[in-house]
């Protein structure tokens, strides 16, 4: 059942890119926090760049043919399985989402190869044990071969840092020697005292549901893995110089990404 009266997050970052899938109060909430900080559009924009970037060096330099994808957020332009299977068109790939409109969208839009597998679960990024036992996932997803963890904007919406690096762990753990994590959070390392300060007020009053973390804390989070270049950095400098130039500055963009490997 999906409630037109709660802000969710999948619906808010698609009325960010330009969609139609979201409610009043998705808007509002996102226009609260565009006034605070105005390129939270670019912000949207970049972080789907940085995974398109992501996918396509896994499957095309790594070798990796597995995804698991939570938070998945509404389908748009170059979705994880879009992104893999047009370099490997045996790629299979799960997404995981906690919104019933981003499942009803993903089960009719998001349509595999003949080669390839996708499937949709309903679940939380809060309950990983369930995601990892649910037999749709181990349907597809053979997990004695390399998978790519994506968490592409989602750890933000876990406030406490220890948590969400337990719930990385967790889910690392079930996975094999040679998997990846591919992850995003916001950040407010770039910006400015008076735009930090707005966003603690907002967080007061509750109108915030995301919570950025410094450089030190993402890389807490992927404690014990093998970080590839160029590092923690802004998703919009992530190994982007194919791309149009100039790059938004880190500031206009305010989130980290990184892609790291599991030993």
């Amino acid at each position: 059942m999906v409630d037109e009266t709660r802000v969710h997050s999948a619906r808010r970052y698609n009325y960010w890119l330009g969609g139609k899938d979201n409610f009043a109060v998705d808007r509002e909430s996102g226009e609260q926090i565009a006034a605070v900080f105005p390129t939270i559009r670019t912000t949207a924009r970049e972080n789907r760049g940085f995974l398109r970037r992501a996918v396509t060096h896994l499957t095309q330099e790594a070798g990796v043919r597995q995804f698991l994808d939570i938070g998945t957020g509404l389908p748009t332009a170059d979705n994880t399985h879009e992104v893999a299977q047009r370099i490997a068109p045996g790629s299979r790939v799960v997404y995981v989402d906690n919104d019933p409109m981003v499942l009803v969208h993903a089960r009719a839009l998001l349509t595999s190869t003949p080669e390839g597998r996708t499937a949709y679960l309903e679940a939380d990024l809060r309950d990983p044990g369930k995601i990892l036992a649910d037999p749709a996932l181990r349907d597809v997803l053979d997990l004695d071969q390399p998978v790519a963890l994506m968490l592409i904007a989602v750890l933000h919406f876990i406030r406490d840092t220890d948590e969400a690096a337990g719930l990385v762990r967790t889910l690392l753990d079930a996975l094999p020697s040679g998997s990846y994590l591919v992850l995003s959070n916001g950040t407010g390392d770039f910006s400015d005292a008076e735009t930090r300060a707005r966003f603690e007020a907002m967080a007061a009053r509750g109108q915030i549901d995301a919570w950025p973390r410094t450089r030190d804390e993402v890389r807490t989070i992927a404690e014990g893995l093998e970080i590839l270049e160029p590092g923690i950095v802004a998703v919009s400098d992530w190994r982007a110089d194919d791309e149009p130039q100039p790059r938004p500055t880190p500031a206009e963009v305010s989130v980290y990404g990184l892609v790291a490997r599991k030993p």
